[in-house]
């Protein structure tokens, strides 16, 4: 079937990456697919690139989560029968798209929800600020009432990044009765009159008044490791930092030693360098960090969009009309 990157044929076969929780194949109708398509899902998440490109070596398509599974030149080149690449959601910054593009390999996306993460992200603050895992943990124990926890009213609550996503945290927090700042290297004080309640500062004024730091910003090489040490030594002892965007946009190790020393108090992190984060990962053992696998987009309302659009995508593909077709930047 010719399509704008050469012919494929009228089947194919697929594979999920990534289906951590089994959820893929009720998520969306892949027997709509075309007859003889066939659709393998896996539960399991493999790292090493000779076993990855042994494993997808006979599909055709393969569907990504998100950045689960890098699909860098080298995986690529090793993937000759590989002919559409979905990745769920609208970007994947683990995707070489140009390298994709020169192996005659298309790369589409899906839609998405900002709503689930911004949801999250008030939980992760929730969470750590009034010790739930702690009393959970304790509770089952049969302990009671080992902390105290802080209230969010009346507090500073600095978000780092004010899109779409940091509006909807920021305006909780405005709600709550907090006093919202913001920064970003383009954030205008226009923007901030869009959103209600939030008023722009300066970088080192951000991380001074924070105590509750938010970061909601895209990973790029200009973002990469922006919260370091120095910003880190700028923040309360008693401040709360809070990551739902992407783990390299804070320096991992400088944050590690920031919380052993005492430099800021908390963290809740849902995004790490590492994913799955490494069994032996100090921070899996660290008390005063709250800690989730990366649940910012899992939920039922986003997996149908990102399954469902995915196998659009698919059918798409083979008819020799594909959509949401990602092209490399320039």
């Amino acid at each position: 079937m010719p399509t704008a990157r050469g012919y494929v044929r009228s089947v194919a076969r697929v594979a999920v990456l990534d289906d951590y929780q089994r959820a893929a194949a009720v998520m969306a109708d892949w027997s709509s697919l075309p007859r003889g398509t066939d659709v393998e899902f896996f539960h399991d998440h493999v790292a090493d690139v000779d076993d990855l490109a042994a494993r997808l070596a006979p599909f055709d398509v393969v569907v990504a989560m998100r950045e689960r599974t890098a699909f860098g030149r080298d995986l690529l080149e090793r993937l000759p029968g590989l002919r559409l690449l979905v990745t769920t959601g609208p970007f994947n910054a683990a995707i070489d798209v140009r390298a994709a593009a020169t192996r005659g390999v298309l790369v589409c996306g899906t839609g998405g929800t900002i709503a689930p993460t911004a949801e999250l992200t008030w939980g992760l603050i929730l969470a750590a600020l009034r010790h739930i895992p702690t009393e959970d943990a304790a509770i089952r124990a049969g302990a009671w009432q080992r902390t105290v926890g802080s209230s969010v009213r009346g507090r500073t609550l600095a978000v780092l990044g004010l899109g779409r996503l940091g509006a909807l945290v920021a305006r909780v927090g405005d709600a709550f009765g907090m006093d919202v700042i913001a920064w970003s290297q383009n954030l205008t004080d226009e923007r901030c009159a869009q959103v209600r309640g939030v008023t722009r500062v300066d970088k080192d004024e951000l991380f001074a008044r924070a105590d509750v730091l938010s970061i909601h910003l895209v990973l790029s090489d200009r973002t990469r490791g922006l919260v370091g040490a120095r910003e880190l030594a700028m923040m309360r002892p008693s401040a709360l930092l809070v990551n739902t965007s992407r783990g390299p946009i804070v320096d991992e190790r400088a944050l590690i030693d920031a919380l052993r020393d005492g430099t800021i108090a908390t963290a809740a992190l849902d995004v790490f360098d590492e994913e799955p984060l490494p069994p032996d990962h100090p921070l899996r053992t660290m008390v005063n960090v709250v800690l989730t696998p990366h649940l910012g987009y899992v939920t039922d309302d986003t997996y149908r969009i990102f399954y469902g659009d995915a196998v659009e995508d698919i059918a798409a593909f083979l008819a020799g009309s594909p959509i949401r077709v990602i092209e490399a930047a320039p």
